[in-house]
């Protein structure tokens, strides 16, 4: 991903070129940062199991090469000038196409059984346990979205009615085309709908939540709230929660055919609602324990010893 990435950043300066209304480097640039993140949080994950050692070291080298494959073929197609997913127009793009296919579905199946040992092991710190397995189920979530991406719109699915065969199957945008009007760095449509918000979203709980486990660990060395391993473990589950919350608030953002930031009342409502869901949560949980800690404290006062004269 570190090559690609440097490939990617040249390409940017020395080939101008366009494939859907953005340079060509831009994809293979954003997804060496993404599978990069992606592959170190894992092997980090994968380091913390005590056991099945070799089924861990098997499936690290599964997603590894699944990862490898995709980026070396977009980088492939960068160079020629052409889009990598969706991409019908050539028995060699359609090869392509397929071959990332196949390892999206690796990818998709072995994150998916890595959560589910996630859910038999017992990690030491509960807090960063549960993000681990919440981050998990949400990046496989996420993932799901690149297969619905190859779902034809209703202009690819009625020329493969009337000719037998769409040049490209499947797109980003919902309710527009690609290649509207983008949101600068992520390339996401602002005009309409875009499935890539949620698949983002869904993917990279994988460094958002176990980073909150960790900076409340952190914190706990201040704040005297936090030290109780309970309390943290409530808060990142609330948190979490309500990080599921906004992946399901953009999910159906995208599948109205509405633009991340083109907010309209229902919109408006269902954020605020896991805002404010969430922050209830969290000032109820630590309510909580500052008053067991307060509790705590007058208990120690009573059995104190008195001193007399």
């Amino acid at each position: 991903m570190a090559v690609s990435l440097v490939i990617s950043v040249v390409g940017l300066f020395a080939d101008q070129r366009l494939v859907t209304g953005e340079l060509a480097w831009h994809k293979p640039l954003k997804f060496a940062i993404s599978n990069g993140l992606y592959g170190i949080t894992l092997a980090w994950m994968l380091s913390l199991f005590p056991r099945w050692k070799r089924t861990l070291w098997w499936m690290g080298t599964f997603i590894a090469g699944a990862l490898l494959l995709e980026t070396v073929l977009i980088t492939y197609q960068a160079a020629r000038g052409t889009k990598s997913h969706f991409n019908l127009s050539s028995p060699l793009d359609a090869n392509i196409l397929l071959a990332m296919g196949v390892g999206s579905v690796v990818l998709w199946g072995v994150t998916l059984v890595i959560g589910f040992l996630l859910m038999r092991q017992r990690l030491i710190d509960r807090p960063l346990a549960w993000t681990i397995r919440i981050g998990v189920l949400l990046a496989v979530a996420g993932m799901t979205y690149g297969f619905v991406m190859v779902t034809p719109t209703p202009d690819q699915a009625a020329v493969m009615e009337a000719t037998g065969h769409s040049p490209y199957i499947g797109a980003h945008s919902v309710g527009v085309p690609d290649g509207q009007s983008a949101l600068p760095v992520t390339g996401w449509n602002e005009v309409g709908g875009d499935l890539r918000v949620p698949h983002f979203v869904g993917i990279h709980a994988l460094q958002v939540l176990p980073l909150l486990a960790i900076a409340l660990q952190a914190m706990a060395a201040r704040y005297a709230l936090l030290r109780e391993q309970s309390t943290r473990t409530r808060l990142v589950v609330a948190v979490s929660l309500g990080y599921a919350g906004v992946l399901a608030v953009v999910s159906w953002q995208a599948f109205r055919g509405q633009a991340l930031f083109a907010l309209d009342g229902s919109t408006v409502s269902a954020v605020g609602v896991v805002v404010v869901a969430t922050l209830i949560a969290v000032l109820a949980i630590l309510g909580k324990a500052k008053g067991g800690a307060e509790q705590d404290r007058s208990d120690d006062e009573d059995k104190a010893p008195s001193v007399t004269a």
